[in-house]
């Protein structure tokens, strides 16, 4: 039988340039994170599949990876087998629920308010293309067990630091509230019903734009006045014409103060800004939400938002939540792109010896060598030239012959 040796599409190997990159960033991020007080947890990447299929995950749902039941659990005798009949776990697809799991376990031995750092894959079963695979990394931050916007604030400027601390500037940052919309929705004259149904429409609009989404209104059959009323309305909504709306005023308060503590600190490296028409793609999101974007790119570099009810799903008392997450995948897309454009280079140092060579000699040296630079000891070929053509391919700068030379020199 003939092995196909390729990876299983929408998922990739990771070759040693693109993993240096990866674990420069993830250090930095992890660093930024860290020194903000917030620590790094593990959860598992297998979930049970009620947990899964319940937590309000929007289009991810369809989504999960599903896995078998096994041993006597599994009966594929039975009559009318539905998938959910033979399938009991699934894989993660985000780690807000996982976290959300970990906390109503472990509360009592976790401080309050909690902040967790999580680095790690989830994984989608959804059509691969640019910047989207079936298993990917996410970098999370969330403040459990504070009420107040000053957990989205905190999660804001840790996130943009990290964003800065990684060669991002430049970036923007909108914000909304899942409650400012579904009442610019309301006052457009639809119904409690609609609101999820009009949300899904408008959270198109960076694909089709206000006449692709109007369309889809329409064919939707909504009433033609309340479409145009809601279009028109967060066209021209923004932070003035905020009050005019009908809701809590500790909502807009909360919203407007958040935009306004953030732009004290952005020090002109970043934008926050209010979008009304921002609509993050998950159904547990219960009020305030961010997304981060970044030049020319057609996609969000980070989203987040606060979702105060999902931990209530698995212990007695409900918490607060919030959490910012990096699109791991997407950034390191971007640096890769810049770096090459950049001409970045990082010194990496090839110690070439022969066979002879007193390793016990070798290893010291090469040690010395490392005080500015990554330096790996390589076994000498014959045709030593083309041996350093190949060793620049790969990213080398420098070389030295063990035993000959005295010096490093410049590939």
């Amino acid at each position: 039988m003939k092995f196909n040796s390729n990876p299983v599409r929408g998922t990739r190997d990771i070759l040693p340039s693109e993993m240096r990159l990866r674990d420069e960033v993830e250090g930095k991020i992890l660093a930024m994170y860290r020194s903000h007080g917030f620590h790094r947890i593990e959860t598992p990447a297998i979930e049970t599949l009620s947990l899964l299929l319940g937590s309000e995950g929007g289009e991810n749902l369809k989504m999960i990876y599903k896995i078998l039941k096994r041993g006597a659990k599994l009966n594929l005798s039975a009559d009318d087998l539905k998938e959910n009949d033979i399938c009991d776990m699934g894989l993660r697809y985000d780690l807000t629920l996982p976290l959300s799991r970990f906390y109503s376990n472990h509360q009592n031995e976790l401080e309050m308010p909690f902040k967790a750092i999580q680095v790690d894959n989830v994984f989608r079963a959804e059509r691969p293309q640019k910047g989207r695979f079936r298993s990917f990394k996410q970098c999370d931050i969330d403040i459990l067990g504070d009420p107040t916007e000053n957990a989205e604030i905190e999660l804001i400027t840790t996130t943009a630091k990290a964003l800065s601390a990684i060669g991002f500037e430049n970036f923007t940052i909108r914000i909304n509230d899942r409650r400012i919309l579904s009442a610019m929705i309301l006052a457009a004259g639809f119904d409690e019903t609609q609101i999820g149904s009009v949300c899904i429409t408008l959270d198109k609009l960076d694909k089709v734009g206000f006449d692709g989404v109007k369309e889809e209104m329409l064919k939707k059959e909504y009433a033609p006045e309340s479409v145009e009323a809601f279009l028109s309305s967060i066209q021209s909504m923004n932070l003035d014409t905020l009050a005019a709306l009908s809701i809590d005023e500790k909502v807009k308060n909360a919203l407007t103060r958040v935009v306004k503590t953030v732009k004290t600190f952005s020090r002109n490296t970043y934008v926050i800004e209010f979008d009304p028409t921002l609509v993050r793609g998950m159904g547990y999101y219960t009020g305030l939400i961010f997304e981060a974007s970044y030049g020319p790119y057609g996609y969000s570099i980070a989203g987040g938002g606060r979702y105060d009810e999902m931990i209530g799903r698995f212990s007695k008392t409900s918490v607060p939540a919030v959490g910012f997450s990096i699109g791991f995948e997407r950034i390191i897309g971007i640096l890769m792109e810049e770096t090459l454009q950049k001409e970045t280079i990082e010194k990496r140092i090839a110690l070439v010896y022969s066979n002879d060579a007193d390793w016990t000699e070798i290893l010291p040296a090469a040690d010395a060598l490392r005080v500015d630079a990554t330096v790996s000891c390589i076994l000498g070929k014959k045709k030593l030239g083309k041996q350093l053509n190949q060793l620049k391919s790969l990213g080398y700068t420098h070389f030295m012959v063990f035993g000959r030379d005295n010096e490093i020199a410049e590939l």
